[in-house]
C-alpha cells in the first residue's frame, strides 16, 4: 500500500515540466545526462539538478559506465507510479515539445559518444 508521504513524492516529481520531458525521454531508453541535455537543449547543471532529484525520490536507477553515469526509470516502481508514466508517455507523443524533445534525441543518438 503507498503511504500519503509516498503519494505527494510522486505528484511533486511530476510537477515540473523539465523532469516530465525527462521522464518521456526514459520511458523508451537508458540516457545520460549528455543525450538529455542534447535533446531538451537545457545546460548540464538544470539536467543533473532535475536527474538528482528524481534518482534521490526513486523515480531513476543509475549505471555508471566507465566515466559515464546513464539513467533509467527505476523498473520496481509501484503502480501508481507505471500507471502515470505511462500517461506522461501517451500524452508527451501528442505535443509538439514531446516529439520535439524525441526527435533531438533519435539524431543525438545517431552520433551519442557518451554511449
Amino acid at each position: 500500500m503507498i503511504t500519503m508521504e509516498r503519494t505527494a513524492k510522486i505528484f511533486k516529481a511530476l510537477s515540473d515540466g523539465t523532469r516530465l520531458r525527462i521522464f518521456n525521454l526514459l520511458t523508451e531508453h537508458e540516457l545520460s545526462v549528455c543525450a538529455i541535455m542534447e535533446a531538451l537543449q537545457l545546460p548540464q547543471s538544470t539536467v543533473s539538478r532535475h536527474v538528482a532529484y528524481l534518482k534521490n525520490t526513486d523515480w531513476l536507477n543509475a549505471r555508471r559506465k566507465g566515466v559515464w553515469m546513464y539513467y533509467s526509470i527505476n523498473a520496481s516502481l509501484d503502480a501508481l507510479s507505471l500507471l502515470l508514466l505511462e500517461g506522461i508517455k501517451t500524452h508527451f507523443a501528442s505535443i509538439a515539445e514531446g516529439i520535439s524533445d524525441k526527435e533531438r534525441l533519435a539524431e543525438y543518438l545517431k552520433h551519442d559518444c557518451c554511449r
